[in-house]
């Protein structure tokens, strides 16, 4: 990491004196150096606004902050004051440029080579009852008798609950690969985010009378649920490998990897009840039940729900998470390989939010900043590799 970033990085942390706050600004006067500066700009705003919409002012605001307090904690000469203040300016403006207008930077052309690495993007393959695959993505339409696509969601048609005389129900299924999302309105209302590497099995439309039941087959899904009183009083279950959840309309999020060691249902609104074998627990908002697979014992906790839904938001939600964990969940995203060199990094705790959108190479370059030197990425074709 060089000077320059470790200077950025203690920015961000509150503990840049006023000698680093004017390497800063002369380091802001040419184009790469806008740049660099723009990532971190970009993830500290994030991570302040966290859930919330977008606020200019608040923004403006937090860097103000933060440079008037390095200035109110230090006694300096009038020349000094000056240039924090003129510091102040600058990085206000350029702050507030870069977070509304960093797409008309222009890149110089040594960067503008093609990434094999790519960020995820609206895909999905749909199984129709008749066993036919539909591959959905952006740009490309389908419709059939009770759905249509415009590459971008799925939606069925909401005709009610069919009659129960009918026999047979039939079933969809809708897989996510990895590098993918995807989000489906079901037949009845309920809407379902999709992760990458998730598949869904559903009904084309639920029966009067009887329960409306859904499998997540595996990974993770947030749903918002149509109540139970719109549809004759009819429950809403979530099946998975190990559990069952009975929803009593609500939104709600569960992450059920084929390799995770524990699945995490976390409620975000109303109430669900989980059941695992003989054991049942009932959950309210903001609390998290996490189930093993070898075991009956549902462990419930109070947690900080944006964390856990942040990807249905186009963000990445990074809490002191290892390295390890975190690779994962970019490995998924971006469809690439991780291997680490050093099995000690795999501990390496980081903090932040970022943007599904960026650059993979950006994300990765961060976390070394912050690192101060202890990791090292390298790309090699689609795989990452922690040095």
């Amino acid at each position: 990491m060089t000077e320059t970033e470790k200077i950025i990085v203690k920015f961000l942390n509150q503990e840049a004196n006023h000698s680093e706050l004017e390497k800063l600004e002369d380091f802001l006067k040419n184009e790469r150096g806008i740049q660099v500066f723009n990532s971190f700009v970009k993830t500290q705003y994030l991570s302040t606004l966290s859930m919330t919409e977008y606020d200019v002012n608040k923004a403006k605001e937090n860097i103000k902050t933060r440079l008037k307090k390095g200035k109110q904690t230090r006694r300096v000469s009038l020349y000094k004051k000056m240039a924090v203040a003129a510091s102040i300016m600058l990085m206000f403006g350029m702050a507030y440029y870069m977070l509304y207008n960093s797409s008309q930077v222009n890149t110089p052309e040594t960067d503008k080579q093609p990434h094999l690495i790519i960020a995820g993007t609206d895909k999905a393959i749909l199984t129709l009852e008749n066993g036919d695959e539909v591959a959905l993505e952006k740009g490309k339409k389908f419709q059939t008798g009770k759905a249509s696509s415009n590459g971008e969601e799925l939606v069925y048609e909401d005709n009610g609950q069919s009659k129960s005389e009918e026999k047979e129900q039939l079933y969809n299924y809708l897989t996510i690969p990895r590098g993918g999302q995807f989000f489906v309105k079901l037949s009845d209302g309920t809407e379902v985010w999709l992760n990458s590497e998730t598949k869904l099995k559903y009904p084309v439309e639920f029966k009067e009378g009887t329960s409306r039941k859904v499998e997540l087959v595996y990974g993770e899904a947030y749903f918002k649920v149509s109540p139970s009183t719109e549809h004759k009083g009819a429950a809403f279950h979530v099946l998975t490998k190990s559990q069952e959840i009975e929803v009593m309309g609500t939104e709600f999020n569960i992450k059920a990897y084929i390799n995770d060691q524990l699945m995490a249902t976390t409620l975000v609104e109303g109430k669900i009840r989980i059941k695992k074998g003989e054991v049942s627990e009932t959950l309210t908002p903001n609390q998290q039940a996490k189930i093993g697979p070898e075991s009956n014992n549902i462990k419930i906790q109070v947690i900080d729900v944006s964390q856990e839904i942040s990807w249905v938001k186009g963000l990445f939600s990074f809490n002191e998470k290892p390295l390890e964990e975190i690779l994962t969940v970019l490995s998924r995203w971006y469809d690439t390989e991780v291997v680490f060199a050093n099995a000690k990094h795999k501990k390496f705790v980081f903090t932040g939010i970022l943007e599904r959108t960026e650059a993979v190479e950006d994300i990765l370059k961060l976390i070394e900043a912050t690192s101060e030197g202890q990791i090292q990425f390298e790309i090699d074709d689609k795989t990452i590799i922690i040095k």
